[in-house]
């Protein structure tokens, strides 16, 4: 469903990522791993379109994102929910759901429905449908930010950290819903430092250092292999090989 084939991006003179390929098939939960500043949230944007690569390409169910903005990016299917849990804070609830409608290919198509879909998921958010969002609680918010997300129907849904500073019962309720996700097949990319939550739902695991995959494998391969630990400690781990550009 995703193809990247050898990617580079940077800021400046700094690379970020290097040469990078990966691939998510349809239906499956593919886990992001890697230590802070190792380029997963820059390999998010550039998949989506909010980072140009210096190099490379991106292909989205075969057709290349090259020079593509990123709402036409989201309207073919693709979207992203960024962390933080951003959400436009003096808008009410409804009006944040609404908002993520009008990113999808016919936002005034079924967008009623769509929004009760999305309160049965989070059935607090419809007890705060008229509350501005900026009163809602962290996890209220994330619960927002991922409605909002899903307005859009994106068939491939690509997470950045989305249980970052959220409360243990909280960690547990989003990983739930992620494997809701998974079961309404929904394809989704997860970037995200809990990793032993996140490898009990992924099919498949990246494993990125200094902009470079370190290791690609099942779930199973991730947890025994010792590029993780090196990843996050520090550790030289080598580099899976890539194409050449």
């Amino acid at each position: 469903m995703l193809r990247v084939e050898s990617l580079r991006v940077g800021y400046g003179d700094l690379i970020i990522i290097d040469a990078l390929s990966l691939r998510v098939e349809r239906g499956e939960v593919v886990a992001l791993i890697g230590a802070n500043g190792a380029g997963k949230t820059t390999l998010q944007k550039a998949i989506c379109g909010l980072e140009p690569p210096w190099s490379g390409r991106v292909l989205f169910e075969g057709k290349d994102l090259s020079g593509m903005r990123t709402h036409q990016i989201v309207r073919l299917g693709l979207s992203m929910l960024p962390s933080n849990a951003r959400v436009f804070p003096k808008f009410t609830v409804n009006d944040n759901l609404l908002m993520g409608s009008l990113a999808s290919p016919d936002p005034s198509k079924n967008y009623v429905e769509r929004i009760q879909r999305i309160y049965d998921l989070f059935p607090i958010l419809r007890e705060r449908s008229k509350q501005m969002a900026e009163t809602l609680s962290g996890g209220e918010r994330q619960m927002l930010a991922m409605g909002r997300a899903l307005m859009a129907e994106p068939r491939f849904l690509m997470l950045d950290e989305p249980t970052a500073g959220l409360a243990p019962k909280l960690v547990e309720d989003v990983f739930g819903f992620l494997g809701r996700l998974r079961d309404m097949g929904v394809t989704l990319l997860v970037v995200e430092e809990k990793v032993e939550h996140v490898l009990k739902i992924a099919d498949r695991a990246y494993v990125l250092q200094t902009g470079r995959i370190v290791f690609e494998g099942t779930s199973q391969e991730a947890r025994s292999s010792g590029a993780i630990l090196k990843a996050y400690t520090g550790g030289v781990a080598k580099p899976k090989e890539q194409p050449t550009p």
